[in-house]
């Protein structure tokens, strides 16, 4: 076309065209001149060196080189009709290079007029995004792949701003969890210390600023809107760009209750291990002493009765002994309560109603607590039938009755409840002391001052108390303890300071239809007798007392102080022997052991053991032979004589 311009003006075109010229050549993206009908004019060095094809290789051709067998007719109908028109086609395509590999090409074509406005050329211009296409689709891929993830681990996992004002993600978790809707967080993200239970509520706001830092990692506890406690782990830290700045905060976070209370109830455990192992130590140590005191109090006692009824008028003596007396009975009812402790007292068990127990010892409590104190009874709806001593249970629910009312020296309330339980597998893995199974719970609450963590770890101590010097013996408690496990059941106290004291007792419960053993007989009245009686005890002083008593009541004694001097007297002893009576724990030979000498010499001789030990205690000696009788030291001369008349008076029991 000619050029009708000025030789300078065509000067300047020429070097514009020429500048222009350059530009295509060295530019990274494709360039593609057609002509009207589509074939190929012109191609710069980046077509060729992206296709793979030479400008001889496609000159004449059209661009379908670059798209064999991609696309359809109909595409490039629609392609060359929106061109024709004069429109600017944009568009991503998928072009092949003459390698066959297939490369996606984001493609301008625009078309090219005369200055009469004719169409006459297309200019195309590509830019090859496979790498970036590929980039996206890994993308797209990781993140469906963490989405995936995210939606399903148990855990929860959240993305937030480095300011914490905006949550950007939160998995499905936290629903689980927490109880409360995504939304409300992404709505509004401060809510979340709202869930967090308050006593670590100030713990875990100080800690939040270190998320960024990445030193959060924390435990602590969350309320649903159900009222349930979870216990959960915290973990948040950076995420960092290419240049090392934190541009978000992740974090994820656990529910670690099973766990928390796995650890609680391992040491809860251990705790109870160690404590029972130590009551366990004291109560075979109180058990010893109280023997060691039965037999000086049975001599002091027996004594003191013997000289009351030698004084005759002799007040001034008598009111001397009497007081003796007294005091030691009051001792002996000490060494009663160490034995308790030691679970080696005498029980006479049967089959009761724990709530009428309760019903007739409150009668007697309301004039004890005092007015300033309401006393409230939570009977159970049915029968709560235990096999248990009536006069220990009675014993057991007023001392817990007395601990309450001095724990509240300002007034309050005592509730005593009964109630029929079913403690499952859960309670006994976190109990060791009780295996799963029905009981009766008796429970005694107070809402006085409470015991911390120490005081509750000693409270069932023989001679511990939190009272002032001479207001009590410390040994209430440690009754209460013994009585009950005696009587196979535990006892657990829950309490706080300031948040009152709850004492919880769970007896076995008895079988619906079961009968109560060993009905109460009437017990013979006390008297002496004639007949003759074998005495056998190691301890001079309670032998002598015991013989002077027998004597004083009428009864023939042959007295001996061990097993084979009693085996030589019952041999050389012409007439009858009616009965033996033998301390159980001698030197040399047992009271078992003698019985086996002496039934081929006189298989009438009836039997009645004596000791400072417990029927409980002597299991660990020698088991008492059918038939035989057994009394506590220390014991009266009542006893004991009323006690020698009744087995006397027995049927005799078929020796085996």
């Amino acid at each position: 076309m000619e050029n009708r311009g000025l030789p300078g003006q065509r000067r300047g075109a020429d070097e514009r065209i020429g500048q222009l010229s350059s530009a295509v050549e060295q530019t990274g993206d494709s360039v593609l001149i057609t002509d009207r009908e589509g074939r190929i004019e012109y191609v710069n060095p980046a077509f060729e060196q992206i296709s793979g094809f030479s400008f001889d290789e496609v000159r004449g051709k059209t661009p379908r080189v670059l798209k064999s067998g991609i696309h359809d007719q109909a595409f490039y109908e629609r392609l060359w009709n929106t061109l024709l028109a004069g429109e600017i086609y944009r568009a991503v395509l998928v072009n092949r290079k003459k390698s066959g590999e297939l490369f996606h090409e984001e493609k301008v074509i625009s078309p090219l007029r005369n200055p009469q406005g004719e169409i006459t050329h297309f200019v195309s211009t590509g830019r090859d995004i496979t790498e970036r296409i590929r980039a996206e689709q890994r993308l797209r891929e990781s993140e469906e792949r963490f989405r995936q993830l995210a939606e399903h681990i148990r855990e929860v996992f959240w993305l937030k701003t480095v300011d914490g004002s905006r949550i950007l993600y939160v998995n499905p978790a936290w629903e689980e969890i927490w109880g409360r809707s995504c939304q409300s967080l992404y709505a509004e993200p401060s809510s979340f210390l709202e869930t967090v239970h308050p006593a670590d509520r100030e713990r875990v706001r100080a800690a939040l600023p270190g998320q960024a830092a990445g030193e959060y990692d924390h435990e602590f506890r969350i309320v649903r809107p159900d009222g349930a406690i979870r216990w959960i782990w915290a973990r948040a830290f950076p995420v960092r760009d290419e240049r090392g700045e934190v541009y978000r905060i992740a974090g994820c976070s656990e529910d670690i209750t099973e766990r928390k209370t796995a650890e609680e109830a391992l040491r809860e455990s251990t705790e109870q291990l160690r404590q029972a192992q130590k009551m366990e130590a004291m109560g075979r140590l109180a058990g010893g002493i109280a023997h060691d005191f039965n037999n000086l109090l049975t001599v002091i006692l027996g004594r003191a009765e013997l000289l009351l009824a030698r004084l005759g008028g002799e007040e001034t003596l008598a009111r001397d002994v009497t007081l003796m007396k007294k005091t030691a009975e009051r001792a002996a009812a000490l060494t009663r309560q160490l034995l308790a402790f030691s679970r080696q007292q005498m029980l006479q068990p049967k089959i009761i109603d724990l709530r009428a127990i309760v019903a007739e010892t409150a009668a007697m409590l309301r004039p004890l607590i005092g007015e300033h104190i309401e006393l409230h009874l939570e009977a159970a709806p049915h029968p709560c039938p235990v096999m248990a001593d009536p006069g220990q249970l009675e014993q057991v629910l007023m001392n817990l009755a007395l601990n309450a009312r001095d724990a509240m020296p300002g007034g309050g309330q005592l509730t005593i409840e009964t109630a029929a339980v079913e403690l499952g597998e859960e309670y006994a893995r976190r109990h060791l002391a009780i295996a799963p199974g029905p009981y009766v719970m008796l429970a005694v609450s107070d809402t006085g001052t409470g015991m911390d963590a120490e005081t509750r770890a000693r409270i069932f101590e023989p001679f511990f108390t939190t009272k002032e010097q001479g207001k009590g013996t410390g040994l209430g408690l440690a009754t209460v303890y013994g009585i009950v496990k005696q009587s196979g059941g535990s006892i657990w106290v829950y309490s706080e300071p300031g948040h009152g004291t709850s004492f919880k007792v769970y007896l076995p419960r008895v079988p619906a239809g079961a009968k109560a053993a060993g009905a109460d007989e009437p017990r013979p009245a006390s008297g002496g007798g004639s007949e003759t009686v074998l005495l056998v005890e190691d301890e001079e002083e309670v032998r002598t007392l015991a013989r002077e008593i027998l004597e004083t009541a009428g009864y023939a004694v042959l007295e001996a102080r061990d097993g084979r001097q009693a085996t030589d007297l019952a041999e050389r002893h012409s007439g009858p022997i009616h009965l033996l009576v033998s301390d159980v724990v001698m030197p040399g030979m047992s009271g078992a052991d003698l019985v086996e000498c002496l039934r081929p010499l006189h298989p009438e001789l009836r039997l009645l053991f004596m000791s400072g030990y417990t029927d409980a205690a002597l299991a660990n000696h020698a088991a008492l032979p059918p038939g035989a009788a057994f009394m506590e030291k220390p014991f009266t001369a009542a006893t004991f004589t009323r006690t020698v008349r009744e087995v006397l008076d027995r049927p005799r029991a078929r020796p085996d």
